[in-house]
């Protein structure tokens, strides 16, 4: 087959539908760029509020916005760069990028990340639309209880805060599962772990980050909201909750937060510092090291940001410490990039003049991280604008200037076109002095005592001159990013054509053509070295040619390769869904979910719940085969079984990785119990629960039939039975039942759970069991209804080990909540 025949044949199978159809794509190429101009679109809406408190800061008594309204914007600047802006725009360049890297076709759940695009776009929506309402959140966007609770804010400015965020949230969490799944399995043969590119390390450690990092703030979201709407006194102080427990939560997910956001940035510059010094990165295996550490120690810093609020010394010495030792990885990060420059020949193009600023501006921002970190120093600048330059700086320089080197070097990718040299270095120059102007003053005006959050301020105090210097700085910011983003506009329409590879680099995606095809590549290359474009420069004609993997269409079926986690090895070939509107669906359905709940329908929230179940059933019921599909020739004389067939299935790391995003949202609630119980006042309660072991021995029994049950299962469908599989597939639905009935009947002989945080603590343990119970309940008897239709077989052991694994989950969560339950009255009395 000639090259234009296999492109015509592939792009008919990987190719989005034309027009408003294309709403239906699910296709990597296309959600990544969605992700890049929303977030684009929120950077935006972030920059007008950060200048409009700039204008507001610039002179002494400004009067230009009332406090009121200033509260509104800087609570939403913070909440749109964060939430909306940085973390968005960086998985949108991983979806992007990733596959075409990994030498992949698309990723590993292409309807799941379409769905996390749209419940990020409603969830975004839902915030803005609030603001323009005048009914935005404005409490900062930490949110500190009690600021936040009903009683300090009664409106529905916070509500939209914790609803809108937790929806938001839900799509980092899918795009985490979707990036894990995809870098271990959908790899070229060939690319073992020691062999993937920079990027891929930095996103997996980063994507494993987001899944234990952000369920903490949804956790402390859900109890906040429970105690604006239903009065659950997790907070408040006089009935046993305590305001540091938000503090807490928020932080455990803050502050790796920070590194969240700057890992792929990072992975950015070390995959751009080898192309322009012509050389690979200096210290690979270093590097990935410090990755992984600095994955592990950002989880050991949140209380670096409450020095002030009284932690015991003990602790406060221990996070200090851990504090200054994340700069350990950081540092050599930093000095492999220096030794690649120092040991190559730099060609100094413009993504290097942003990675030139990347590097001045964060080790800046380094140097005031250590000086945060020392405790006597933190109590004097704490909540000043110190902290606010210090943050500014790090991610800023951090995320940034790698960002905007990466659009420079990528643009050729997304547009087929170059863009202009002497624009980017105009635009550079106002970004980077802008920037300076702008942040530089501000850790003298924190110097000199002033605080953050503040609308106003008097002339007498010093602070006049620096912040209008940090005002005139913020204007000359933003026109640098005026002329920037004009430029990359400009030129992805009427700039110069990128040759193939223009830059001369080594990472696979340069082996494709510039923009790439909807397939990404003719055949999937096997790999022998980190740097395949250095080791073989007619590896992109190889590929257009079909001399490499999976090189013959199969006409109405998108393959790619599902390989080794480790090795590299060939294991399958995944066949991927094409478009489809069900995630569109059920992004709509989740949506009248949580606005439902924003304005207290729950009868109707329930509803849509309902209906989000429905279409997430419509859609794993248009999965799988109803008979064992043949073996599929991945390369002349190999042949290898589809993924359904494959242990190790995609869908069996996903799953996985969706147990521990949930795992730690349950760590985080046995935590926030625990340290109620032991630091919160008001403790012990007035009445305890008084549940004696046979009864707690009684509530996690079912649940762990259940498990046993699902094993069962899974035994009989190995041997061939399906009859006796759905029997207990069955007998697991029915088990399960039978365990949220137990919990639910539990949460009734609790004393009412307004009353104490005890109570209002062990009820929502208690509905949280009921609820994963109830999960497993639907995942069972839905899987003996697919086997009863030839969904399940001997050889598609799938969809039962799903359900295995899940109920065992269960159990766990069953077994240790009503330990917990029984232990409490002991332990905390």
């Amino acid at each position: 087959m000639s090259p234009i025949a296999r492109h015509k044949a592939l792009l008919a199978d990987w190719g989005s539908p034309p027009g408003w159809r294309g709403l239906s794509a699910v296709n990597h190429s296309t959600l990544g760029r969605r992700f890049i101009i929303g977030a684009l679109f929120f950077f935006l809406v972030g920059g007008v509020l950060a200048m409009l408190v700039r204008a507001q800061l610039a002179t002494p008594g400004g009067g230009f916005l009332d406090s009121d309204t200033y509260n509104q914007i800087f609570t939403m600047h913070g909440t749109v760069m964060m939430f909306l802006f940085a973390i968005p725009m960086l998985e949108g360049f991983a979806f992007y990028l990733l596959p075409k890297m990994l030498g992949a076709r698309d990723m590993a759940y292409p309807r799941l990340g379409a769905y996390g695009w749209w419940c990020y776009l409603f969830g975004g929506t839902m915030l803005i639309a609030g603001m323009a309402l005048g009914v935005a959140p404005d409490s900062g966007w930490f949110m500190y209880t009690p600021l936040s609770s009903s009683t300090y804010r009664p409106g529905i400015n916070s509500d939209i805060w914790l609803i809108g965020i937790t929806f938001v949230e839900i799509s980092a969490v899918c795009g985490a599962i979707e990036l894990i799944t995809t870098i271990l399995k959908f790899r070229a043969p060939g690319m073992s772990l020691n062999r993937m590119p920079l990027f891929a390390w930095y996103m997996l450690v980063t994507a494993g980050m987001i899944l234990v990092g952000f369920p903490p703030l949804i956790l402390g979201s859900i109890l906040l909201e429970l105690e604006r709407a239903f009065g659950l006194p997790f907070f408040e102080v006089a009935k046993g909750g305590d305001p540091l427990l938000w503090q807490h939560l928020f932080w455990i997910f803050g502050h790796p937060e920070v590194y969240i956001i700057f890992l792929p940035a990072a992975g950015m510059v070390s995959t751009m510092v080898p192309t322009f010094a012509r050389r690979p990165l200096v210290g690979y295996t270093w590097v990935v090291a410090a990755i992984v550490a600095m994955g592990f120690l950002s989880f050991g810093l949140w209380v670096h940001h409450m020095f002030a609020v009284g932690i015991p010394q003990l602790a406060v010495a221990f996070f200090s410490a851990a504090s200054m030792l994340v700069a350990i990885p950081t540092a050599v990060q930093f000095f492999a990039w220096l030794a690649t420059l120092w040991s190559g020949e730099v060609r100094f193009r413009l993504p290097m003049l942003y990675l030139g600023g990347f590097l001045v501006i964060f080790v800046l921002g380094g140097l005031t991280g250590v000086m945060l970190a020392l405790v006597p120093f933190n109590w004097q600048a704490h909540d000043t604008h110190f902290v606010v330059a210090h943050l500014h700086y790090v991610l800023v320089g951090g995320m940034i200037f790698p960002i905007l080197a990466a659009t420079c070097y990528w643009l050729p990718h997304f547009t087929g076109r170059l863009p202009s040299e002497h624009a980017g270095r105009c635009a550079f120059w106002l970004i980077f002095v802008g920037f300076n102007l702008t942040f530089l003053p501000m850790h003298l005006t924190g110097l000199l005592g002033m605080p953050r959050r503040i609308y106003t301020y008097p002339g007498e105090l010093g602070w006049d001159v620096p912040n209008l210097l940090s005002s005139v700085g913020g204007f000359m910011q933003a026109t640098g990013f005026a002329v920037f983003l004009i430029d990359m506009l400009l030129h992805a329409r009427i700039g110069p054509v990128a040759p193939r590879n223009h830059w001369k680099a080594g990472t696979l995606e340069w082996a494709m053509p510039t923009p790439a095809p909807a397939y990404n590549i003719g055949s999937i290359p096997g790999v022998q070295g980190r740097e395949p474009l250095w080791d073989n420069p007619d590896l992109g004609a190889e590929l257009a040619g079909g001399r490499h993997w999976l090189a013959a269409p199969a006409p109405g079926r998108r393959q790619t390769l599902s390989v080794d986690v480790m090795s590299g090895r060939p294991e399958a070939v995944a066949e991927l869904p094409g478009p489809t509107w069900l995630p569109l669906h059920a992004g709509l359905a989740t949506g009248l979910f949580f606005l439902c709940l924003l304005f207290k329908a729950y009868a109707l929230a329930m509803v849509g719940a309902l209906i989000t179940l429905a279409v997430f059933l419509v859609w794993a019921w248009r999965g799988g085969e109803r008979r064992d599909p043949p073996e599929v020739e991945a390369s002349p004389g190999v042949f290898l079984p589809v993924h359904v067939l494959a242990p190790g299935a995609p869908g069996w790391w996903g799953t996985c990785c969706a147990i521990i995003a949930d795992a730690a949202l349950y760590a985080s609630l046995l935590f926030g119990i625990f340290f109620l119980g032991t630091m919160a006042p008001q403790w012990p309660p007035p009445a305890w629960l008084d549940l004696s072991a046979w009864a707690a021995l009684a509530l996690s029994v079912p649940a762990m039939v259940a498990a046993v049950s699902a094993y069962a299962a899974c035994s009989a469908n190995r041997r061939g039975r399906g009859q006796a599989r759905e029997a207990w597939m069955v007998g697991s639905g029915v088990s399960g039942v039978c365990a949220a009935a137990a919990f639910f009947w539990m949460a009734s002989l609790l004393p009412d759970a307004d009353s104490h945080a005890y109570a209002a603590a062990a009820t929502v343990l208690a509905y949280y069991v009921a609820v994963h119970c109830g999960i497993g309940v639907v995942m069972a008897l839905f899987v003996a209804v697919r086997g009863r239709a030839g969904y399940v077989g001997a050889n598609r052991e799938l969809e039962p080990a799903v359900v295995r694994l899940w109920q065992t989950y269960a159990a766990g969560v069953a077994v240790t909540a009503a330990v917990v339950l029984y232990g409490m009255p002991g332990w905390m009395s």
